[in-house]
This record gives C-alpha cells, structure tokens and sequence, in this order.
C-alpha cells in the first residue's frame, strides 16, 4: 500500500486490513512515498515525519509492516520501481499485490512505464460507499481484453470517507481530528506542529 501519507489514518488502516482479510494477504507494506513526480516539491511533509507516522500507526498489528524503501531510494519515486524492488525481495512464487484508492488507480494509466506496473501485480482498487466506478470498469475491460495477465478487484470500505487532505484542513483550522487517525499519530501531528497555517513560510 503506497502513498504520502500525509497523515496516514484510520481509513488506509481499514482499507488495509480489509484487503488482507478479502485475499488472505500474508503480510501489508506500507510504503511512504519519496518525492511523489505527480506533486510539486515541498507540497507534502518531509518524509521522515511522514514515515515516522506511518510506523506509529502500524506497530500494534502484526500483519503491517512500515517500509522507508520508497524514501531512501531519493530522487523521483515511481511505483514500477518499488514493484521490480519487491519482486527481486520476495521468492518468485509470491503473488504482489497493490492497494489504492479507485481515484488513484484510474489515474494509474497515465503512471511511469504504466503498461508494466500494470501486468506486474494484483490491483485492488478500495471505493467510497456509492462510487460510481462505470468508467473506471469500462477502462479496464479494454484494457484487459489486451492483457489478459492484468488482475483488478474492487472492494467497498466506508471508511474511505476520511481524507487526509480533510484532516490536514482540520488541524489548519483547530478542529479535531480524534478518532480519524490513531492516538500515537495525533499526538505527533501535535508535538511537531504539522500542517499549522504559520508552517508554510
């Protein structure tokens, strides 16, 4: 499960564990993106407070893991590099799956060297209750009628509902953000003074 994670919260964790529980998914990486190419640089937090987040939130479920390979690497992150990284990581036989937001996936088809990201591994798309996917269904029956490797899979979350661009314009605004992220991560959100109106210089 990729991306910035600016903050992770209680949706991504729902989405996660749902997607594990759905396809028996032996263990969940997230991975904080680097420097993301689709966001101008300085438009999300420093990546070490953003990985830093993502490991708090993940510690107490033992399927989760937190991964700083995307934000090591430096330089531009692209998803086909870490899926060739995780490919060479785990034993051939593994099965790769991608987790990510219906928004986010129909996006996908514009990524870096999209065509082999998308033969590369399974893709669950998670949606918001009452998404109206019929585009997004249509874009991949063309596609897969071309390649018939690809693998897609939607499933419903309602916690979808929770956006971290909602919480970071919560906490702009000192409204509260209890019970959208975990308490570990709020507390670090307040220690560091993430995302206050008089942070952005």
């Amino acid at each position: 499960m990729g991306g910035t994670f600016d903050p992770i919260h209680y949706g991504h964790l729902v989405t996660a564990e749902a997607v594990r529980h759905e396809f028996a998914i032996d263990q969940v990486l997230f991975i904080p993106t680097g420097q993301p190419p689709h966001k101008a640089l300085g438009a999300v937090s420093d990546a070490e407070s953003r990985y830093l987040m993502t490991l708090l939130a993940t510690e107490s479920n033992e399927h989760f893991y937190a991964s700083r390979m995307e934000i090591d690497r430096g330089g531009f992150t692209y998803t086909i590099d870490t899926i060739r990284a995780l490919q060479k990581i785990y034993s051939p036989g593994t099965e790769i799956f991608f987790i990510t937001g219906a928004d986010a996936f129909y996006q996908m088809f514009g990524w870096h060297n999209a065509e082999e990201l998308l033969g590369a591994c399974t893709f669950v798309a998670a949606t918001r209750p009452g998404y109206q996917k019929e585009e997004l269904i249509r874009r991949i029956g063309v596609t897969n009628q071309d390649h018939p490797r690809r693998r897609f899979h939607f499933l419903e979350v309602p916690a979808l509902a929770i956006s971290s661009s909602d919480i970071r314009e919560r906490v702009r605004n000192g409204r509260p953000i209890k019970y959208l992220v975990p308490e570990a991560v709020e507390n670090f959100i307040k220690k560091h003074r993430l995302y206050r109106e008089e942070e952005k210089g």
